[in-house]
């Protein structure tokens, strides 16, 4: 409920009170009981509120029979539409705006029926009184409806192909990162973690920071160099949160395909927060239904400086795992404002993009001489066995680099009799 609240405030609501109900299931018309509803009645009598939000997403027919019943004046939302809203409030670039036009109709599209009833219901009451019967009547809230729904559904067309036309953008962009060879790391954590703070610490990026759920949606990069020399690319991308909207989810994808095509993670959690474990759960949660949960991750548990004062009750927040001489087991303690431990945590990315090597077998055809010069570059080279059209590099790489050379490893056994053909 505090969440929402922070929603709400985030979307330019004044939260004037709140009320739970714990329910076997929902009310088949209101959602919630009727004696919940007559509460809300008296509470719209003494505080004459205009908005009621629900933690649920609740059906068009609930959204429907509530707003009927709350009276006229009083608007309905739930936690996607209050989501949505603050997206298309935030977006700031044409890729975003895209993307949140297309979730908003997504969700608009099955509650189209609410706003044109009245008309159907003039036109079926007319036709009973004049004795033709109502049934199969098409009347003008009906043919309104249906052209509603056509203009919307043409309009969500032409925003898949908008978005699909930024994914091969973007996909274009990733190759043209390969071909550099510079390494990209993600910046994901739940809303208001402090990702953007974090980047702006590394890079002066200059990101939008504020103290706001979903203050920044559009995905920011910017090059960085490692302690060791070597570069890499920073994304900022969208913060998590529960019950992240599918129709999100959806129309999010060419953005959030900059996670599932990163060679890592950096996973930034606010271990401040009261419910920080839940937090990142939900965050890992969400990358495996991305398809990202084999990635590599690195934990940055920020605001540090604040959990390690006197002001952090010891029973709220993470309670990280230290080991041998206070080193924290599970992750880097950081923080972003401060800019504060940002050295060990850059090592520690560097040490997961560069000097954590994976045994490998490869056969590259002799064509395949960029594959040649990244494996010499990046990896070490145990043994080189040319053939007529291919050589085999039994050797070890860079995790990271694991994905690229995929098409190409070969078994053990492979890697003998190509051997002994040689010789």
């Amino acid at each position: 409920m505090q969440e929402l609240a922070r929603l709400c405030e985030t979307d330019g609501l004044d939260v004037i009170g709140e009320t739970t109900q714990t329910l076997v299931a929902p009310n088949a018309n209101t959602f919630i009981g009727t004696g919940k509803v007559e509460e809300l009645l008296t509470w719209h009598t003494a505080l004459n509120y205009d908005v009621v939000v629900f933690d649920e997403e609740l059906s068009p027919r609930h959204q429907r029979e509530l707003e009927e019943v709350l009276g006229e004046g009083v608007q309905v939302l739930d936690r996607t539409a209050l989501i949505l809203d603050i997206f298309a409030k935030h977006a700031q670039t044409r890729e975003g705006s895209l993307q949140v036009e297309l979730a908003q109709y997504q969700y608009r599209l099955p509650r189209l029926t609410r706003q044109w009833t009245h008309l159907a219901r003039q036109a079926g009451g007319t036709a009973g009184r004049s004795g033709s019967g109502g049934v199969g009547l098409r009347g003008p809230g009906e043919k309104q409806l249906e052209i509603d729904r056509f203009r919307i559904r043409q309009r969500m067309s032409h925003l898949r192909d908008e978005i699909e036309e930024v994914r091969t953008q973007r996909a274009q962009r990733r190759a043209q990162r390969r071909r550099n060879e510079i390494p990209v790391v993600a910046i994901v954590g739940y809303t208001n973690a402090g990702k953007s703070t974090l980047l702006n610490a590394l890079t002066n990026a200059n990101v939008l920071v504020e103290n706001k759920l979903f203050a920044t949606l559009d995905p920011t990069t910017r090059r960085v160099r490692l302690p060791g020399g070597h570069m890499v690319l920073f994304t900022d991308t969208v913060g998590f949160i529960q019950k992240l909207p599918t129709q999100l989810v959806a129309a999010f994808r060419a953005t959030l395909e900059e996670i599932t095509e990163a060679d890592a993670l950096l996973h930034v959690v606010d271990m401040t927060h009261p419910d920080a474990n839940a937090q990142a759960q939900t965050v890992l949660d969400t990358l495996r239904e991305l398809g990202a949960g084999d990635k590599q991750v690195i934990t940055a548990y920020n605001k540090a400086d604040q959990a390690m004062s006197d002001s952090i009750p010891p029973n709220q927040g993470h309670t990280p795992r230290f080991g041998p001489q206070g080193v924290m087991i599970d992750g880097i303690p950081i923080s972003a404002l401060r800019k504060t431990g940002l050295d060990n945590l850059m090592k520690e990315v560097e040490q997961v993009l560069y000097e954590r090597l994976l045994p490998v077998r490869v056969r590259l055809p002799y064509r395949a001489g960029d594959l040649m010069a990244l494996f010499r570059r990046e990896g070490v080279i145990d043994e080189e066995v040319p053939g007529e059209h291919d050589v085999v590099l039994v050797g070890r790489i860079p995790v990271r680099l694991a994905d690229t050379f995929q098409p190409y490893t070969t078994s053990v056994a492979d890697v003998r009799v190509a051997g002994s053909i040689n010789v």
